[in-house]
């Protein structure tokens, strides 16, 4: 569940203006998260999460745009933690996941930003990606098949 927390913090401070750790343990605990000051305050530190200005004056956090490798290494691990089969159909790759899952697993997916990939729809334990040419199938599955491992 940690990567899942840690990855819906992300989501979160990239679409509100969090000004404190209190703010974002709110935030959580109102996306269903039980959440601690003190988790709070290590997973700021374990996303290297830093305050930056708003264009109004507001301090909030923001991730620091040279976490790539980190990012990475939590959407991996949402993969090999989440992900339980792969299949696909024409131009859609079906994934599925363990229960309450998906969401996290879809937004790893769209944190790639693989050009190959339209876009996903993520349910409770299903993502369905839709990827823009049905040639380039064996390729995403294998790649996903590699994030899994």
């Amino acid at each position: 569940m940690k990567v899942s927390r840690q990855l819906k913090i992300i989501e979160i401070i990239e679409n509100n203006l969090i000004e404190t750790q209190e703010d974002l343990a709110q935030a959580l605990k109102n996306l269903g998260f039980t959440v601690t000051q003190a988790t709070i305050s290590r997973d700021i530190k374990e996303l290297k999460l830093i305050k930056v200005m708003s264009h109004d004056g507001i301090q909030h956090y923001a991730p620091l745009k040279d976490i790539g490798s980190i990012y990475n290494e939590r959407v991996n691990a949402v993969f090999k933690e989440s992900v339980l089969t792969i299949d696909y159909v024409e131009n859609t790759i079906v994934l599925r996941t363990l229960p309450a899952m998906a969401q996290a697993a879809a937004l790893a997916i769209d944190s790639l930003e693989w050009a190959e990939i339209v876009g996903t729809i993520a349910g409770d334990d299903t993502i369905f990606v839709l990827i823009r040419n049905r040639d380039m199938m064996a390729e995403i599955v294998g790649k996903f098949k590699k994030l899994m491992k």
